[in-house]
């Protein structure tokens, strides 16, 4: 048992390092200096947005963009089959802003997801020289548009991405949001997707800003048809492609309820965590196993041993805590008081994943936004 508690200490040792030295890599968005220019004069951006019974949200997102001090924009907003009011809301939004276009998407085509689809049909009527993905529940400020703009130019960039703050309405929900960003801060070393030379990707669904000339290089939305994690692998195929790719973080600047519970939260996962391990059992084991070991089982260690093993698990558990503080509380305001239920958290993602894939599994594919997607489709 020592010589677990002591490689468990070592790990987390070494993550901890890693994320304070990384997370230093990463520039913040309220830091980066607006160029001296024009609203007029930068180069023309096309805000592509796909929105599918978005009628809570979508009015206070396209009107905190239309505030924008950069002003040289373009909105195409594609209505994905909606059901609830949110065509209405965008019709009367574009009569109040004369660079809104809406298209109304009435009939889904065969080998694409959704939001997929949207997002394309949107880019085919775009105009700019460069392209902003977002998605329909983002809250700007008013600078966001400008210092995203500078800094992509400032460091020569084909692709910018940026992690807005992630809130909840609940304990629980911030709580497992704060465990995610923690499991995606070991886990894709974010701050790698700045280093050139490292093949490691990110790209986030709240903002993929990228020039035209590297989306179309990399062959648009057309080569990830049917990828529920669209905005990852839009990342990923940027890297592969030798392009220049940064993650800057934005939480002074870019606001979302990532889901208002956590039952939306477990539900809202089902759709990409199996993509997310490559539809594969082994690495699902692999992942629940890996959570269990190396971040519940010091806990349980802490209480079921003495002496130096439970003095090097009693510090395990202190290294896990500063590479939480390094990577959640960096990438969500206030994580680090959710570090009083951690264990807690620890099991409700253990549960998320067994959970999803199940489902997946007895369903024979996926539900999302109210469309079916068949388990063979999405392997394809």
């Amino acid at each position: 048992m020592l010589y677990l508690a002591v490689f468990t200490f070592l790990f987390w040792f070494a993550v901890w390092l890693d994320a304070r030295q990384g997370m230093t890599k990463i520039t913040k968005l309220e830091n980066v200096q607006e160029e001296a220019r024009s609203n007029n004069n930068g180069p023309f951006l096309s805000i592509i947005v796909a929105a599918k019974d978005e009628e809570k949200h979508i009015k206070a997102s396209l009107l905190s963009q239309f505030q924008q001090t950069y002003s040289n924009i373009e909105w195409i907003v594609v209505n994905d089959r909606s059901n609830d009011q949110t065509g209405d809301i965008l019709n009367h939004l574009a009569h109040m802003e004369s660079r809104m276009k809406v298209i109304h998407i009435k009939y889904l085509k065969e080998g694409w997801l959704g939001k997929n689809h949207a997002l394309y049909e949107g880019f085919l009527q775009s105009k700019g020289e460069y392209i902003l993905f977002t998605d329909a529940d983002i809250l700007f400020q008013k600078d966001t548009i400008s210092k995203a703009m500078t800094y992509f130019q400032q460091k020569g960039l084909d692709h910018l991405t940026l992690a807005p703050n992630l809130k909840g309405s609940s304990f629980w929900t911030n709580a497992f949001i704060s465990f995610f960003l923690f499991g995606f801060g070991f886990f894709k070393r974010p701050w790698k997707a700045n280093d050139p030379s490292s093949k490691s990707a990110i790209g986030i669904g709240a903002f993929n800003l990228l020039s035209r000339t590297a989306y179309e290089g990399i062959g648009t939305h057309k080569n990830i048809k049917m990828r529920p994690d669209d905005d990852l692998m839009l990342g990923s195929m940027i890297k592969q492609a030798g392009k220049k790719q940064h993650l800057a973080l934005a939480l002074d600047h870019l606001q979302v309820e990532w889901y208002p519970d956590l039952r939306s939260a477990l539900i809202g996962l089902e759709k990409n965590t199996f993509a997310g391990l490559f539809y594969s059992y082994f690495m699902v084991l692999f992942a629940i196993s890996g959570l269990f070991l190396s971040q519940l089982f010091p806990f349980i260690g802490l209480f079921a041993t003495t002496g130096i093993t439970q003095v090097t698990f009693a510090l395990s558990i202190l290294m896990l805590f500063l590479a939480y503080n390094e990577t959640a509380n960096k990438m969500a305001k206030g994580s680090n008081i959710y570090l009083t239920v951690f264990p807690v958290t620890v099991l409700l993602f253990i549960y998320s994943i067994a959970r999803a894939t199940i489902l997946t599994l007895y369903r024979g594919g996926i539900v999302w936004r109210g469309t079916f997607y068949s388990i063979k489709q999405l392997k394809k």
